[in-house]
């Protein structure tokens, strides 16, 4: 039985991610995913014929994550990465992650709030850049 067939909300969230020659980042994004207050969620990783060891990153998060599902494909594009991703997906709800980033562990748990007490379609959240340089982390805001 899969993680995926007993799940505590019975809500699944999908979050796919494209990964290309992202190994010094991959972990830390995926640890971000994987300990996601929210618990009924799917992570996608996509190996878009990524030329470093993050084939093999990618199957070992697999290998020790129950919820984690790798797909290896010929490299295409960040695109064609999310559409395999996409394909794969068995989740009413879908985010894309960027492999370099990293996201708030409460984020899809927010965002699941949002979605089913607003009834809307669709959520979108804001982001942070966090440079070497400067010590706090500084949010930027779309207009």
């Amino acid at each position: 039985m899969s993680c995926l067939d007993n799940r505590k909300n019975k809500t699944l969230v999908s979050v796919v991610v494209p990964v290309y020659k992202v190994e010094k980042y991959l972990d830390r994004c995926v640890k971000s995913l994987v300990n996601q207050t929210y618990k009924d969620i799917e992570i996608i990783l996509v190996d878009d014929g990524s030329p470093d060891s993050c084939p093999g990153l990618c199957d070992d998060y697999r290998n020790k994550y129950e919820n984690i599902r790798v797909v290896h494909k010929k490299n295409g594009g960040l695109s064609s990465a999310r559409n395999a991703g996409l394909s794969e997906a068995k989740g009413e709800y879908v985010g894309f992650v960027d492999s370099d980033d990293d996201v708030d562990i409460h984020m899809y748990e927010r965002m699941y709030q949002v979605i089913t007490s607003e009834k809307v379609d669709f959520v979108m959240s804001d982001y942070i850049l966090s440079l070497i340089h400067i010590s706090e982390p500084t949010r930027l805001r779309c207009i």
